[in-house]
C-alpha cells in the first residue's frame, strides 16, 4: 500500500513554520520532491501474494544537483526502468535539490529520516539512489532507513548478473561486481574481526597458528585472487575473438558495429539488415553477448554486422573495464551504426552518454553513421531537429523496415572500398575466382568471351594476387 501524501509535510510548508535564516532555502524548497508517474504497485490484488515472493519493493532515491526538473526526473524514470527490469516493484520516487550529495548520508541527515519514515510507511524494503555512493554513505544511509540501500552502479551490475549467458560474459559480469565489492566490504560487529590464527586456530596443527587475519582481510585477499583469475580467463577467451577478427580483415571484409544507447533498438535493426534471431526485448541490457551476423550493401559487397551490449547514463567504470575485450569488436570496426531512440524524451542525452563511452574505449575516432530508430513513434518535427544536429544521420524504423535502404546507401558511401583494382580475363573452369570477386569485392564491369570472363573489379589484396595469371593489360574488351 502506497503511502498517504497528506500523511508527510509538504516542504514550503515546513519552511514557512519553522524558519531558519540560516538554513538553504532554495534546497528545503525542493527538498524530497516526489516524481509523478513512478508508481508500478499492483493493481489486481490476485497478484500481490505471488509476486511478494520474488520482487523487491523499492523506493526511489536521487538528489539533483544540475540541469533542470525535467531532466532530473527524467533520471529517476530510467532508474525506474531499471528497478523494474531487475525484477522490482516501484513504491514511490523521491528526489532532493542540494548543490551536492550530503558527504555523510546522501541526502542529509534530516531527510535521511524523512525516508526512514516514507519506507516505513510504504512497506520498502529496499531503497535505490540514483548515483554511485561511497562505502561509508551506504553504510550511514543504511543505519538511518534500516532497509537495505543499494546505488545505480549495484542495480545495473545486478541486471548485467541476471542476463549474462555465455561463459565470457557471466565472467566480466562476476569481474565487475568483485571489483566493485573490494572497496565497500564493511564489518558487522565483531564477527568480521575473528582472526584466522593464534588460539582460535590453535587445534589445526602445524601452519595455521600465528597472529593471523581478520575476516575482512580474508574476504578481501579471496576477492584479490578471483580478479586474478577472471582477469586470466577473460583474456584467455578474447584470443578466439581476435582470432576471428584477424580472419576477417585478411578477407578485408568491411566491419559494422551497431551501438547505441539500451533499448534504442539495436538488436531490432541487426534482425531487420540480416534475418538473424538475437533476442529482442522491451527491456534494459536485453543484449551483452555481442552477435556477429553477414550482411550484402546494394551493390552485392558483404559486411559484418555486430551487435554490442547497450550503454546507459553514468555506466559503471567496473562494467567498461570488465567488458573491455567485448568492446574491441566497436574499436576494430570501420563505421559505428551509432542507434538512438528517436521517440526518446531526451534523445540528446543518450548521444552524449554513448559518445562518452566511446571515447572511454578509444573508439572516438572511428567514423561514425547517427540512426534515429523508432521513426514511426517519434514526433517528426523533433526528427528534423535531431536531423539537423547531427547532419551525418538518418532515420529509421527497424519495426517497419522505412529508411534502411537509404541507411545503406549511406554505410556503402561511408565504409572504405576493396583497395586493389584488376583487369582480367578468367577462363570459366575458376569460376570460383569469379564468386569471390562477387562476394569479397566491387564487380564493376563482366563480359563473357570466347577466352573466359573478362571483368574489371576492385577486390581485396589478398584477393587480387590470386587474379595475377589472368591479368590482362587495359580493357579486356
Amino acid at each position: 500500500m502506497t503511502a498517504d501524501p497528506t500523511n508527510h509535510i509538504d516542504p514550503i510548508d515546513e519552511v514557512a513554520a519553522d524558519y531558519d535564516p540560516g538554513q538553504l532555502d532554495l534546497e528545503d524548497r525542493h527538498s524530497l520532491r516526489r516524481v509523478a508517474g513512478l508508481s508500478t504497485e499492483l493493481q489486481d490484488v490476485t497478484e500481490v501474494e505471488y509476486r511478494a515472493l520474488r520482487l523487491e519493493r523499492v523506493v526511489l532515491l536521487g538528489v539533483w544537483t544540475e540541469g533542470t526538473l525535467a531532466t532530473a526526473e527524467h533520471s529517476m524514470r530510467e532508474l525506474a526502468q531499471l528497478a523494474e527490469t531487475a525484477g522490482s516493484v516501484v513504491l514511490d520516487g523521491l528526489t532532493q535539490r542540494r548543490s551536492r550529495p550530503d558527504a555523510a548520508t546522501y541526502v542529509g541527515a534530516g531527510k535521511a529520516a524523512e525516508l526512514a519514515e516514507i519506507v516505513l510507511a510504504t512497506g520498502a524494503d529496499t531503497v535505490i539512489c540514483d548515483g554511485e555512493l561511497t562505502p561509508s554513505q551506504l553504510r550511514k544511509l543504511e543505519a538511518v532507513v534500516r532497509v537495505k540501500v543499494i546505488d545505480r552502479t549495484a542495480l545495473i551490475l545486478d541486471i548485467f548478473a541476471q542476463h549474462a549467458r555465455s561463459k565470457e560474459g557471466k565472467a566480466q559480469v562476476e569481474l565487475a561486481q568483485m571489483q566493485y565489492m573490494l572497496p565497500r566490504l564493511r564489518g558487522w560487529g565483531e564477527s568480521m574481526s575473528r582472526q584466522a590464527g593464534g588460539r582460535v586456530a590453535g587445534n589445526g596443527g602445524i601452519g595455521t597458528r600465528g597472529p593471523g587475519e581478520t575476516k575482512i582481510e580474508t574476504d578481501r585477499r579471496r576477492i584479490r585472487t578471483r580478479i586474478a583469475r577472471l582477469r586470466r580467463e577473460i583474456g584467455e577467451m578474447s584470443v578466439g575473438r581476435e582470432v576471428q577478427r584477424g580472419q576477417r580483415r585478411r578477407r578485408e571484409i568491411p566491419s559494422v558495429a551497431i551501438a547505441g544507447y539500451t533499448n534504442a533498438g539495436k538488436s531490432s535493426l541487426l534482425n531487420r539488415l540480416t534475418g538473424a534471431h538475437v533476442l529482442v526485448d522491451n527491456s534494459l541490457f536485453a543484449t551483452l553477448d555481442p552477435a556477429v551476423r553477414k550482411a550484402r550493401l546494394p551493390s552485392g559487397a558483404p559486411i559484418t554486422l555486430t551487435d554490442t551490449v547497450g550503454f546507459v547514463r553514468h555506466l559503471p567504470h567496473q562494467l567498461v573495464e570488465a567488458f573491455r575485450s567485448t568492446l574491441e569488436e566497436v574499436v576494430d570496426a570501420d563505421l559505428i551504426l551509432h542507434v538512438v531512440d528517436g521517440s526518446d524524451a531526451d534523445p540528446r542525452s543518450q548521444i552524449r552518454a554513448v559518445r562518452e563511452v566511446l571515447a572511454e574505449i578509444g573508439a572516438a575516432d572511428v567514423p561514425e553513421l547517427v540512426v534515429f530508430n523508432k521513426a514511426d513513434a517519434a514526433d517528426e518535427i523533433v526528427l528534423k531537429g535531431l536531423r539537423l544536429a547531427e547532419p551525418q544521420s538518418v532515420a529509421v524504423s527497424a519495426k517497419t523496415g522505412d529508411g534502411l535502404p537509404a541507411m545503406l546507401a549511406e554505410v556503402e558511401r561511408l565504409l572504405p572500398r576493396p583497395s586493389t583494382e584488376v583487369t582480367a580475363v578468367v577462363p570459366y573452369a575458376r569460376g570460383d575466382l569469379l564468386a569471390r570477386a562477387h562476394q569479397e569485392g566491387e564487380v564493376l564491369r563482366v563480359e563473357h568471351t570466347a577466352a573466359g570472363t573478362a571483368l574489371i573489379a576492385r577486390v581485396p589484396a589478398a584477393l587480387a594476387a590470386e587474379f595475377e595469371r589472368f591479368v590482362v593489360a587495359g580493357d579486356p574488351a
